[in-house]
């Protein structure tokens, strides 16, 4: 077995996590992303999406993991973690992790709109930065990919059904 198939198996578990809090953030009606910070083979932190909620854009679910990390650990540096998440990571994110010193990113689905490790731009190769974050993309991907189209078709499906009954209402009214 080589090394990349080894990890594969051991990020996969930690993968199934994060799905399980996407699940939990989309049951609160917040888009399905979920994270988990592990460090030495332990989870040290978790968090969903709770921009929503919490009327905060910063809420994305890797934030919510770092900042649980950051409280319990008692420290802003988190030397040593992987950090996985269902999604690729934002500009913020990314960010983020690379100000935290996350030592290795694992995500599930690309984001071809906002994805700033691989899909839309490279920010965690970027020279100027003085913390390299390692990464790997894919892992679950297809259950990762599967979870969010599913909600954002629900969510067009509703809107459409929302403006219909406006319409109805509307013609009803004039």
């Amino acid at each position: 077995m080589t090394t990349i198939e080894s990890l594969a198996l051991t990020d996969e578990p930690f993968m199934r996590r994060a799905l399980a809090l996407a699940a939990q953030a989309e049951a609160m009606g917040e888009i399905p992303v979920g994270a988990v910070l592990v460090k030495d083979g332990q989870i040290i932190a978790e968090g969903f999406n709770q921009a929503i909620t919490l009327s905060d854009p910063s809420a994305h679910a890797e934030v919510m993991a770092l900042r649980a990390a950051g409280t319990s650990e008692s420290n802003y540096r988190l030397v040593n973690t992987t950090l996985y998440v269902t999604l690729e990571p934002c500009v913020m994110c990314s960010g983020a992790m690379v100000h935290a010193r996350v030592e290795r990113l694992v995500y599930g689905a690309s984001d071809y709109k906002t994805g700033a490790v691989e899909s839309v731009m490279r920010l965690l190769e970027h020279d100027s930065h003085n913390h390299k974050v390692q990464y790997v993309g894919g892992v679950l991907q297809q259950e990762c990919s599967e979870m969010l189209s599913a909600f954002f078709k629900r969510r067009r499906e509703e809107k459409k059904k929302l403006k219909a009954i406006q319409t109805k209402q509307l013609e009803n009214d004039g």
